[in-house]
Formats: C-alpha cells, structure tokens, sequence
C-alpha cells in the first residue's frame, strides 16, 4: 500500500495577500493541490494625510490605551511617525499609556520601539482582545486602535458604545487586487465544482470575494456552494463576519495562527469525506479522485461528478436522468454510461458501482455495511 498524504485529491483556494505563500507550502506538504486567487493588496499609508492627521489628532491629549494589531502595521507607524521628526514624541505618548498587542508580532513590534505591553490575548485573535477591554471597562476612556488593513468598525463601534473614545490609526490599507483575474478565474472554479476548501487570513479578504462576487452576479451561487460543498475555514471571528453575516457556515481554529489555519482545514476535509464500505471495499471520497483501500485513484471530472452524486445516498438507485445533469456539460444516457465506464476502470473494476437494469446505477452498499477505517 502507498503512502497517500492527508490532503492528497483536494484542491484548496487561498485568497490571501500576506502570508499567501506560507500558508499553501502547508497544504501542499499534505498533499493538497493549491490555487491563488488574491483578493486584496497591501497599500502603504507611510506618507498618507490620513495617517498624518490620525496621528497629529492623538497627540492632542493623554491616551489611556492603544491597541497594536499587527507588527508591521506598528512598526510602518512609528517609521513614518520618524519620517515626520514626531517619532520621540509619539513613542513618550505612547509610554504612558497601557499597551496591548494582538499577537506575538504585535508585541515584538512594541518591544522593538521600546515600550512593553500589558496585555496579548493566548488566541492572537482580534475577538478575545475585544472581549478583554470591554470586561476591563473603557467608558471615557481614550483609545488609539492601529488598524490592519481596514477598518474596523465592529471593534471600534463596540468600544464608542461601551463609553470610548476610539481614534483610529490606518497605517496601511487593504485594496482590491491590481489584477482582479486570479480571482476571478478561482470563483469560477469555485462554482465548477473544483474547489474543495477556502480558508480566509482576513476580513478584508473574505469581504473582497463576496464583493467580486456579487459585482459579477455570482453571489447567490456562491453563497449556495460554500454554504453545501466547499469547507470555508477563518482564522477568527472577525475574519468570518463577511461571511457569517450572509449565512455561510465557517469553522475556525482555537488559535488564530497560520498553521492552526492550515490543519483545520485539513481535518475538516478529511472529516467531511465519505467513507464506504462497498463491494467487499473501503472507499473514501474526495476532491478529484478516491481511496480504495487505502490506495489513490484519480479520477477526471465527469466519472467523478457522477462518483460524487452515488456517493450523497450510498445504496440508492440514482436514474441515469439524475446522474446527467450531475454531468460537467450535462449529456444524455449515452454520456452517462461512458462516465460510468470511465468511474469503474478508474476505481480498479472493484465492482464498486452496479447496474440496476432499466433503473439506473448505485454503489455496492447494503443495509448493515459499516464504514472501515482507512490506515
């Protein structure tokens, strides 16, 4: 028996910006195949007016907390603070008041500048940070929030109704992709059926999919697939509201890392894949292909549309009408039996698939077969 990865069959598409890169040489190593489809870019704000002004603004009084959310973003901050001649003065305001760093990067930006933070959330996630200052209480209380991206509004709106006063830092932004093509062509294979997971690093980016879209006519299509078929993974909560708010269902990792990111993907891949046991074999389902007993099996588009429709009721008897419009390019019965054909030589002849003459075709599964554990 080979040695078959976790991820060996699915296809993941990564909409990420930053740490796009990191975050497919994860999946890859399980043996996912990988598309990029950025749906965001990062713009510098260094010499922006609006940080100028954010900052000028801050410096008009005492502040009582501020809120690093990324590394870069702090230090991009204090660079271009430097570049003002306002560096010394922003970092002697800044130790005054309490520090508190989203993760392990913000807090070794806020090191790097000399100051110390008081508090870092164990999730890294934008959520317990929130849940922590409104426990803590901020009512009159002024609060510099450095942005990640874009804005925050649920995180700085929950402060200003909880009594603060929430000045907001944009150090950088997050902007549509100067190509919009990749992501383009990745929600058509979203649609296709050739995409088995989507896991987001960001707000931004999940926010940009859904307006790509909904510009091009897609959304409800879309919202249908990820909320059926496709595992849509979040590295947080915030990162997930996008997507939450129309419905589609997200899992997200207890830690909001990169590489918690990657292996919930895998287990809610490998979790989600039917495993049978049919015809005297163990068979698991996936992206484009199979295991049978243990062994891979790659399987083209049209058998394996029809492998996946068998797949949805094992036992059943699904009519060759059901199966064509299963079919990539639809088809009469003709194209349903060569599909079927194609599917038994790719499954090794296991007699996993059976004709019901005058009815149609159905996997080798009987009342009483239990699933086998693969490995």
């Amino acid at each position: 028996m080979t040695d078959v990865r976790p991820l060996a069959g699915f296809t993941v598409g990564i909409t990420a910006a930053r740490r796009a890169e990191e975050l497919g040489a994860l999946l890859v190593r399980q043996g996912a195949a990988v598309r990029y489809g950025p749906a965001i870019r990062i713009v510098p704000l260094a010499d922006d007016t609006e940080l100028h002004s954010a900052t000028m603004r801050l410096l008009e009084s005492p502040v009582d907390l501020v809120v690093a959310t990324t590394g870069i973003g702090f230090r991009g901050w204090i660079e271009a603070a430097e570049g003002w001649g306002l560096g010394d003065k922003v970092l002697d305001h800044l130790s005054n008041a309490s520090l508190l760093a989203r993760g392990p990067k913000a807090a070794g930006a806020v090191r790097t500048a000399g100051l110390a933070e008081d508090y870092s959330p164990a999730s890294e996630s934008s959520a317990e940070l929130l849940q922590y200052l409104t426990k803590s209480g901020v009512d009159g209380r002024r609060i510099a929030l450095q942005l990640h991206g874009e804005p925050l509004p649920f995180f700085a709106e929950t402060l200003r109704q909880a009594g603060a006063e929430v000045i907001e830092i944009p150090v950088y932004r997050w902007v549509a992709p100067a190509d919009p093509g990749p992501l383009d062509r990745l929600l058509d294979a979203v649609l296709e059926g050739t995409i088995d997971a989507l896991p987001f690093t960001s707000a931004p980016a999940a926010a940009s999919t859904v307006a790509m879209a909904r510009r091009t006519g897609r959304l409800g299509a879309l919202v249908e697939v990820l909320s059926s078929r496709v595992a849509v993974a979040c590295v947080g909560p915030i990162t997930a509201a996008p997507l939450a708010s129309l419905g589609v269902p997200t899992v997200q990792p207890r830690r909001s890392r990169i590489g918690a990111l990657a292996r919930t993907v895998a287990e809610t891949l490998v979790a989600a894949s039917p495993t049978l046991y049919a015809a005297g074999h163990v068979l698991q389902v996936r992206g484009t292909g199979a295991l049978v007993d243990g062994e891979w099996r790659e399987i083209a588009p049209a058998p394996m549309a029809l492998l996946r429709a068998l797949a949805r009721q094992p036992g059943r008897v699904v009519a060759r009408r059901e199966l064509s419009a299963e079919l990539p390019s639809g088809g009469e019965a003709h194209a349903v039996e060569t599909a079927i054909g194609r599917l038994r030589t790719s499954l090794g002849g296991t007699g996993v698939v059976q004709t019901v003459v005058k009815r149609g075709y159905r996997l080798a599964v009987n009342p009483g077969d239990t699933p086998v554990p693969i490995g």
